[in-house]
């Protein structure tokens, strides 16, 4: 899935913000709950790579941005959420 920014953050408009390159589907539905993700930007594209994530065994989804993709499917950009 591609989408401005390069990886997920947590605090993303705090100093202390954290780049995720991948996490699992329960730490993307935690981060979801603490409102870590923005509803109306990053919320529905965390929420739609956790469903991808989950609907088979070991399936991933990566979010990053479109200019690199080719790099997030090499795992060297963006973040991975794995199922």
């Amino acid at each position: 899935m591609c989408s401005p920014p390069t990886y997920l953050q947590l605090q993303p408009i705090k100093p202390d913000q954290k780049e995720l390159s991948e996490m699992t589907v329960e730490e993307a539905e935690k981060y979801a709950a603490e409102g870590q993700f923005a509803p109306g930007s990053m919320l529905p594209k965390v929420r739609a790579a956790v469903r991808f994530a989950r609907s088979k065994p070991n399936r991933r989804a990566i979010i990053s941005s479109l200019d690199k993709a080719t790099l997030a499917m090499s795992g060297e950009s963006g973040t991975v959420i794995k199922g």
